[in-house]
């Protein structure tokens, strides 16, 4: 039976940690509560007996739904503008890398320490997957750096299904889960609403790996056929990020040497690379669409890696300093991928300093720091469109929706991946901008804009999310984006960090 002491300690230890989830220190959680650090201290022992009232208090203070009364509702931003942005702000590690490694952890039995991860939502979910089937995981300290020590055996019977269903980076358990299981089955994977995207490159990419995936109510039934390598260069159908991850993620422990072709060399897929040769298998090629990956039968290392800083969220603050018309230095910018963006907006008209190149914690990727100019934009002449690395990111191209918004004339933006994102743009609409869908996948711009606050819910694609919350910075009056779960999948703390460089957005929860 469990005492009140008991439930005092639990309910510390939840606070404590949503705590350093925000990044307080125990002073700065007291001066929010007008409390003592030494009563924070008690109370996150366990050793305070605390009230409803303060209870609320400490869930409207740490905005964290782990701690407040009942269910937790939605969050959402009220954002209050216009906004003159200024300071500097460092670029978080990938959020893409960090999921591909946290899937990469399971092909190791050694104790795997991933440094600076981001948590955001999607790394949430991911750590939940693994808790369930018995992978041990636990942060360390206050910066983001976790541990990850998988079992030997894994209960796969046991996987949490919600959690993986509220993530595509599921779809990335195949490649290392074929080496530890004949049979298992995979909830469908979710996240984004970004149209019919389809499995079956993963499956061309897993095949000659012997392993046959048919799709069952709800689930990916696999079977993996031991000891099965391709017999000749594995030609990936489509050059996906996730794709070439999966197959990395499979040849990195067949004996040998394995060909992928048509591999994309983007950002996430590199770190992946250094990461797997860290644990012993050894890539030729990183940074081509061709690889040659040496896999290794066994891997017990002791790993300890830094994955690179995010192009995206680099590219999320550059937009928001143009549409507000600020001037501010965003930190360890990976300039590589980068540098294709930074021209087209050059085109425009954009000016801004670059500092000189520096390394990443990972000994490879390239940064610079990047100091923004107000600038006045004009349309590019051609449509603006993603291509694979080294083309422009396909991730970063609604970002340029917002910025043409600000221009002077009319841009036509190609979004030919998704069938649905485009659409999302329009939303901009609400808010004074003038973009008109002429098909699924192109968007029309006529700029520039006269912002003005607007409530909009956000929608279920990520970048436009975002989109919508930096016009909202340059939006006359106040805004309000209900129910933003979806930027807290990819981003940490975006508001907050935002607000440091001078914005004004609230985040609050229905009563």
């Amino acid at each position: 039976m469990q005492t009140s002491e008991d439930y005092r300690e639990r309910v510390g230890t939840l606070i404590r940690d949503a705590r350093l989830h925000s990044g307080l220190t125990q002073n700065q959680l007291a001066d929010k509560l007008a409390t003592s650090q030494s009563a924070v201290n008690r109370i996150e022992k366990g050793q305070q007996n605390l009230t409803l009232d303060m209870l609320a208090r400490i869930g409207t203070a740490l905005d964290s739904g782990i701690v407040e009364i009942g269910t937790s509702s939605p969050s959402h931003l009220r954002v209050h503008g216009p906004t003159t942005l200024s300071g500097s702000i460092d670029v978080k590690t990938s959020k893409n890398a960090g999921v591909a490694l946290l899937c990469a952890s399971l092909l190791n039995r050694g104790t795997t320490v991933l440094r600076r991860v981001a948590r955001i939502e999607e790394v949430n979910r991911l750590l939940e997957v693994l808790t369930s089937i018995g992978v041990r995981t636990r942060w360390l300290g206050e910066h983001g750096d976790l541990e990850i020590v998988v079992p030997e055996h894994l209960d796969l019977a046991s996987i949490d299904a919600d959690a993986a269903r509220r993530t595509r980076s599921i779809i990335m358990f195949l490649g290392p889960l074929m080496h530890r299981a004949e049979h298992f089955q995979l909830p469908y994977a979710g996240g984004c609403d970004l149209g019919s995207r389809t499995v079956e490159p993963h499956m061309t990419a897993l095949r000659p790996f012997g392993l046959d995936v048919v799709a069952t109510d709800g689930h990916y039934q696999a079977t993996a056929t031991p000891n099965t390598g391709p017999t000749r260069p594995i030609v990936l159908t489509e050059r996906g990020d996730t794709v070439t991850e999966n197959a990395l993620l499979a040849a990195a422990r067949v004996e040998g040497e394995t060909v992928i072709r048509n591999a994309s060399p983007n950002y996430m897929v590199q770190d992946l690379c250094f990461f797997l040769e860290k644990l012993g298998v050894r890539i030729e090629g990183i940074g081509t669409t061709t690889l040659r990956v040496h896999g290794v039968a066994d891997i017990r290392t002791d790993v300890d890696y830094a994955p690179s800083e995010d192009p995206i969220e680099a590219m999320s603050l550059i937009a928001a300093a143009i549409v507000t018309k600020s001037s501010i230095t965003v930190r360890r910018v990976p300039i590589e991928f980068m540098e294709i963006e930074l021209a087209v907006l050059e085109g425009m008209g954009f000016t801004y300093d670059r500092s000189e190149e520096y390394l990443a914690a990972n000994g490879t990727t390239r940064l610079v720091d990047i100091t923004t100019h107000p600038s006045e934009l004009t349309a590019p002449i051609d449509k603006i469109h993603p291509m694979p690395f080294p083309g422009l990111n396909i991730d970063n191209l609604p970002f340029f929706a917002v910025i043409a918004a600000t221009a002077q004339g009319q841009t036509q933006l190609h979004d030919w991946v998704y069938e649905n994102r485009a659409i999302y743009l329009t939303e901009l609409n609400k808010l004074g901008a003038r973009v008109q869908l002429m098909d699924p996948h192109r968007v029309l711009i006529e700029g520039p804009t006269r912002w003005s606050g607007a409530e909009l819910v956000c929608p279920p694609a990520l970048r436009p999310a975002v989109v919508i919350l930096l016009a909202m910075l340059a939006a006359k009056g106040t805004s309000v984006l209900r129910n933003v779960y979806v930027i807290n999948r990819g981003y940490e703390d975006l508001a907050q960090r935002l607000n440091a460089l001078g914005a004004r957005i609230e985040t609050f929860r229905d009563i």
